[in-house]
């Protein structure tokens, strides 16, 4: 038995498994959980159920971290994103995203957007101001699946991982907050580099140039985040506001990720029919890809990723 198998369970959710440490005053959301993942139709991307279910538990998250400080429990809080799933997240809903623009419906694109940006956002800064958000990747995390992991204030990622934006594969870009959350870990130049070259790089190399703050061999992810828990605990005042300076010396605002993502809605409705065809493509890879095999993830290797992230 693991360590997180003996929290506590929250079974109401269907895409979801989140668990409860009481002890560590942290709070577990895995994706994709197991029992939809044996499904071989099963895409492990954000679609919108998914989503919903994200935004619940941060509600509920949110909810019993004020109930909690209410009575008097002061500690660090910790919510940490991870996978059930052989991935972390392979992004946007593509299939969704075709129809969509095919019946040129750029309101429903925009509010699926903006439900991906309050998502992000609340592992960002909108759950307690005494809350430190950690991403576990032990799978590729593609697109607004790396968005994601970035959204969170600690990256911890296994050896051998994938993370990347293949947006530009169908002239697109990733517009749920890779800009922003870039640029409060690598120079403005890099991240604009990294989102328009379509590389898909390994942990190993964004570990070295410190996108991923913490790298692990394969199956030591979940041991390293209650490493991580317990080393700020230790200095539990300190890393709080650490977390509030960054936040004061390289703000992401909501008000920023809602613009940023409205020119994605309006660049993603000019693509034309043989970028969607691309976009089909890959959805029907993913359909390929089982989610609850674990597989050694490809990730490409970009050599001079090292010369170009200096901040």
């Amino acid at each position: 038995m693991t360590a997180v198998e003996v929290l506590h369970r929250d079974n109401d959710f269907r895409l979801l498994r989140s668990q409860e440490d009481p002890a560590d005053n942290a709070y577990w959301c895995f994706m994709h959980a197991q029992r939809f993942t044996r499904d071989t139709s099963y895409r492990a991307c954000f679609s919108t159920p998914l989503i919903k279910e994200i935004r619940e538990f941060q509600k509920r998250t949110s909810d019993a971290l004020t109930q909690r400080a209410t009575n008097g429990d002061t500690r660090l809080a910790h919510v940490v994103l991870a996978s059930d799933a052989n991935v972390f997240n392979l992004g946007g809903d593509l299939d969704l995203f075709c129809r969509l623009i095919r019946a040129r419906n750029r309101e429903h694109l925009l509010a699926y957007a903006r439900q991906c940006v309050e998502g992000v956002y609340g592992f960002h800064a909108n759950l307690n101001r005494n809350t430190h958000s950690i991403a576990l990747v032990q799978g590729d995390a593609l697109g607004g699946g790396f968005e994601a992991a970035l959204s969170c204030q600690t990256i911890v990622a296994e050896k051998g991982v994938g993370m990347g934006f293949p947006e530009v594969l169908f002239d697109l870009f990733p517009g749920m907050g890779a800009y922003s959350f870039l640029c409060q870990r690598v120079s403005p130049k890099f991240a604009e580099e990294m989102m328009l070259n379509g590389t898909v790089y390994s942990s190993d190399e964004l570990h070295k140039i410190g996108i991923v703050d913490v790298l692990v061999p394969k199956g030591e992810g979940i041991a390293a985040v209650h490493q991580v828990i317990r080393r700020n605990h230790r200095i539990s005042h300190a890393r709080a506001a650490m977390d509030r300076v960054r936040e004061i010396c390289r703000p992401v605002s909501l008000h920023e990720l809602m613009q940023v993502t409205e020119a994605w809605v309006d660049t993603a409705m000019q693509l034309g029919d043989k970028s969607l065809r691309t976009m089909e493509r890959l959805v029907r890879a993913q359909e390929k890809r089982p989610a609850h095999v674990v597989e050694a993830p490809a990730a490409m290797h970009h050599e001079h990723v090292l010369q170009s992230a200096a901040v």
